[in-house]
């Protein structure tokens, strides 16, 4: 029987806790492999440019360091602040919403699925908008009061044959800038990204009914709290590969013939490591706790 469930909210440190370990752990696994193909070029000399320079110890060794370090150090402000977001939009937006047959996710309703995600992208983007305005913006207030800045101006398009503008050109400019950054960009980040998480979900509902499903194995803690306890690994995989490669084939519109090959095969291995590891740390580290009703 087909159970509709929406994902209310999420537990923060719980969540903070898997995703830092999974991605550090990636990152590891990243720089593992680069280390190798850095070992590999060393020593068919490749790069025979590089003279005496020691490709495993001078970048390998430091890739292995800090690769995992800062994949973790990263996912940690990143899955922390996304939850909180995550939380703060349920009550406006509404949540993710999952049909599940057991375990099988047989179908995401579209609409709530792309919503709440490109609003939350959306959100990062006006952060990131709002710290690129907070460097930018001064930096074109201080070269309108440069007094060298007409003739660095006129130099450079002597040299280049662009027309630069200057003065108040530049605290126009600026200002444009600014204003794109902390209303456009988040305005573009929520569009598109509302348009592909909408073809994720759409690609998905296809996929489910005649390939492959996302198979996630809940267990009620107690009321609504639920814990993601396992995640099945191979129908995930292919599952979430095979919509990844669907969403590669509109690469042929733009000339890429060869994305959705490249997606399905990146996207299933991830995928198959994320869930592999999942299920290994969920005994170690405690499992992903949600609000499902």
């Amino acid at each position: 029987m087909v159970d509709l469930k929406e994902i209310k909210s999420v537990k923060l440190a719980p969540f903070t806790r898997m995703s830092a370990s999974i991605y550090g752990i990636l990152g590891l696994i990243g720089a593992l492999v680069m280390s190798i193909a850095l070992i590999i070029i060393q020593a068919l000399g490749v790069l025979p440019q590089l003279g005496q320079f020691n490709l495993v110890t001078g970048v390998g060794i430091p890739l292995l360091i800090l690769f995992p370090i800062g994949a973790f150090l990263i996912t940690i402000t990143v899955s922390f602040f996304s939850a909180m977001l995550y939380n703060a939009l349920v009550s406006r937006l509404g949540g993710i919403k999952l049909e599940l047959d057991g375990k099988e996710v047989v179908k995401i309703p579209v609409v709530s699925f792309a919503l709440i995600l490109s609003a939350i992208g959306a959100v990062w983007a006006l952060i990131a908008g709002l710290v690129m305005a907070a460097v930018i913006s001064p930096l074109f207030s201080l070269i309108t009061t440069l007094p060298q800045a007409a003739n660095i101006t006129a130099n450079f398009t002597n040299v280049t044959g662009a027309t630069l503008p200057t003065g108040v050109g530049f605290g126009a400019f600026g200002a444009i800038v600014t204003l794109l950054l902390i209303i456009g960009l988040p305005i573009m980040v929520f569009v598109f990204g509302f348009i592909w998480n909408a073809l994720f979900a759409i690609f998905y509902n296809y996929v489910a009914i005649r390939v492959a499903k996302i198979n996630l194995e809940f267990s009620q803690i107690s009321g609504d709290l639920h814990e993601l306890k396992h995640i099945p690994v191979l129908p995930t995989a292919l599952a979430v590969a095979i919509v990844y490669a669907l969403l590669g084939l509109l690469g042929i519109l733009s000339g890429n013939f060869t994305e959705f090959i490249t997606n399905f095969v990146m996207y299933f291995i991830e995928t198959a490591l994320i869930a592999l590891l999942y299920n290994y740390l969920a005994p170690k580290i405690g499992s992903i706790k949600l609000n499902l009703e």
